[in-house]
């Protein structure tokens, strides 16, 4: 069982840049893979980024690539989501999700832990 806690949301302007957070509880964190997920109401939820449980791969969207920084730390038992460059279809809830499956996963439907949620606001 993992418990997630999102935090770092926020208003910012377009530009910018946030640093989400993911405090994860359970003794099993290192073995989860992670990934970050984003959602507008009335859309549905959008892959941002995943990191495998090791840190050593990495996947993003294209529409993050080359902003957007997902990174963890096993001691700590966290993952972070570093947005630069932040633009305004940026605006969501950003959710952070773990599964057990040693490898980046981009579907939402094979993460079975789930955080409440942080709201991000990009404005101009």
């Amino acid at each position: 069982q993992v418990q997630l806690v999102e935090s770092g949301g926020g208003l910012v302007q377009a530009g910018g840049s946030l640093r989400l957070s993911c405090a994860a509880s359970g003794r099993t964190f290192s073995m989860h893979d992670m990934g970050w997920f984003r959602q507008v109401p009335g859309k549905e939820r959008e892959f941002v980024a995943a990191i495998s449980w090791s840190g050593g791969s990495t996947y993003y969207a294209d529409s993050v690539k080359g902003r957007f920084t997902i990174s963890r730390d096993n001691a700590k038992n966290a993952v972070y989501l570093q947005m630069n460059k932040l633009l305004l279809e940026d605006t969501a809830v950003y959710y952070c999700a773990a599964r057990r499956g040693g490898y980046v996963e981009i579907r939402d439907n094979r993460y079975a832990y789930w955080g409440q949620g942080t709201q991000v606001t990009v404005s101009s």
